[in-house]
């Protein structure tokens, strides 16, 4: 999906979590926790810098693994963000920059992604949204990765 006010792509992906708001919520910014849940399958992380609160930085690597060599968006088998906590409203939603370190200027830019949880009679709905996804993220690897974490969400915490 594009925004036709700025032709900026949108990618978004939901699912139902078995398990309350405030567990999915603490999940989300505790740093161990994250690490084990955020990399998409085939991707393991680590974070550099982490500093939870509106107008607080990050600095997480995302590291290819296996064998074959990938050309990250960083380096080889690397992609590396920064970015900032721009909404923290517990239990409900973080809303976060993205900035990709990379030399292509296809990942430039600054990527917004929102986090929203919802009550749901089965759990917690979560939903990501990611606005003005940079165009070197081909649409159909993105919504692969976003069902990834969140598949990766709700085994960590169902």
């Amino acid at each position: 999906m594009a925004d036709a006010s700025t032709n900026k792509r949108i990618d978004t992906a939901s699912r139902i979590i078995k398990a309350p708001a405030k567990v999915i919520y603490q999940a989300m910014l505790n740093p161990e926790a994250l690490v084990l849940w955020l990399p998409p399958e085939g991707m393991s992380g680590h974070l550099d810098t982490f500093d939870v609160r509106e107008g607080g930085i990050y600095k997480m690597t995302l590291i290819y693994e296996g064998d074959e060599v990938i050309q990250g968006k960083t380096s080889e088998n690397r992609d590396v963000t920064q970015g900032e906590f721009l909404e923290l409203i517990p239990d409900k939603r973080i809303v976060k920059t993205v900035h990709f370190e990379s030399a292509d200027t296809q990942f430039s830019g600054e990527m917004i992604q929102k986090w929203e949880l919802e009550s749901h009679s089965e759990g917690t709905k979560v939903t990501v949204i990611c606005e003005n996804v940079p165009e070197g993220i081909r649409k159909e690897d993105h919504d692969v990765g976003l069902r990834s974490t969140l598949e990766n969400l709700a085994a960590f915490t169902e």
